[in-house]
C-alpha cells in the first residue's frame, strides 16, 4: 500500500508525503511482493523526489529489507533522514549505543539520524527542522 498526502509548502507549491506502511512486515505472494518492489523503484526514481524520510523502531534490528532499501537509496544517492522511533522504550543510557548501532549496521552519517520519541516529544523539534531542510535545502 502507498499512502500519499498532500503538505501545504512554503508559498504556493505543496509538497507529498509517501508513506510506505510496514515495507518489511507485511505478508504478501511473491507476485505482490515483486510488484511492491516496482512501485517504490517507480517512486524512488522520481527526478523531483528531495529525499526520504525513513521511520526505524530504535528497539529492532535492520531487516534484510532494511538493508536492502538502503542499498537501494545508497545506490541512487537519494538523501535519507532516518528517525529513530519509540527512543522511550529504551532506557536514556541506552539510546546512543543504539543509534550507533543502527547508523553502523545502516551506513548512515551522523547528520542522517535522529532519534525520536512521539510519546515524550523527544526529538521531535529537531526532526522537523531536518525535514524542513530536507524539502527546503538551505533552510536550517
Amino acid at each position: 500500500m502507498l499512502n500519499v498526502f498532500e503538505m501545504p509548502g512554503a508559498g504556493p507549491v505543496p509538497y507529498y508525503l509517501l508513506d510506505l506502511p510496514g515495507y518489511g512486515y507485511a505478508r504478501a505472494s511473491q507476485a505482490d511482493l515483486r510488484a511492491f518492489r516496482l512501485l517504490i523503484t517507480h517512486v524512488l526514481d522520481r527526478a523531483r523526489l528531495m529525499g526520504v524520510l525513513w521511520l526505524l523502531d530504535i528497539r529492532r534490528e535492520p531487516s534484510d529489507d532494511d538493508c536492502a532499501m538502503q542499498a537501494f537509496f545508497a545506490e541512487r544517492e537519494t538523501p535519507v533522514l532516518a528517525a529513530l522511533t519509540k527512543s522511550d522504550a529504551v532506557p536514556r543510557a541506552g539510546r546512543t549505543k543504539r543509534e550507533r548501532e543502527l547508523r553502523s549496521a545502516l551506513k548512515l552519517e551522523d547528520d542522517q539520524v535522529i532519534v525520536t520519541s512521539a510519546r515524550k516529544n523527544e526529538g521531535i523539534g529537531e526532526l522537523r527542522e531536518a525535514i524542513a531542510g530536507l524539502i527546503q535545502p538551505g533552510t536550517t
